[in-house]
């Protein structure tokens, strides 16, 4: 898992590094949540869901999922989760790294912690996921409504 690869598109940086999340990340890594959601969907208030955030992270994510991040120039790009069943929760890349190799050699480190398969849920309305998964292998798999949100989204699911 511990590579550096040249990045595909991503002029910004010569390396992507792969590596095991640490304690030390969460500051990190909630700002990179917050900020990628947000470019996302930018009429959805993030910012006052960061709390609520924070809390899932360290109750629902870190103790119960391998979480892996993407590093170029040594600033957290991306992480993904995957939990022991192989359900990938979060797959986030900064968006000024967006088109990088980063969410491919996230998604591939998913498959690789998760052999006989990953499953995941997609906002419906999130084209260029959606896309983005099916050009890693992934196969529409039913609908389903988010729990959380109650938005639409699609169940995704890998298998080797």
């Amino acid at each position: 898992m511990d590579g550096r690869v040249k990045p595909g598109r991503d002029e910004y940086s010569p390396m992507i590094h792969l590596r095991p999340y640490r304690v030390e990340d969460e500051a990190a890594a909630i700002a990179l949540w917050h900020r990628s959601w947000q470019q996302a969907y930018p009429q959805i208030d993030f910012a006052a869901r960061l709390e609520w955030w924070r809390e899932r992270w360290r109750k629902d994510l870190v103790p119960k999922a391998s979480i892996v991040v993407a590093e170029q120039d040594d600033v957290l790009t991306g992480f993904v989760t995957i939990d022991r069943d192989g359900h990938l929760d979060q797959l986030v890349v900064d968006p000024a790294h967006w088109g990088s190799d980063a969410a491919r050699r996230l998604v591939d480190e998913a498959k690789r912690l998760s052999p006989s398969g990953v499953t995941l849920l997609v906002n419906k309305d999130n084209s260029r996921a959606i896309r983005f998964y099916e050009r890693n292998g992934f196969v529409h798999a039913g609908d389903d409504v988010n729990p959380t949100s109650g938005r639409p989204v699609l169940k995704m699911q890998w298998r080797a």
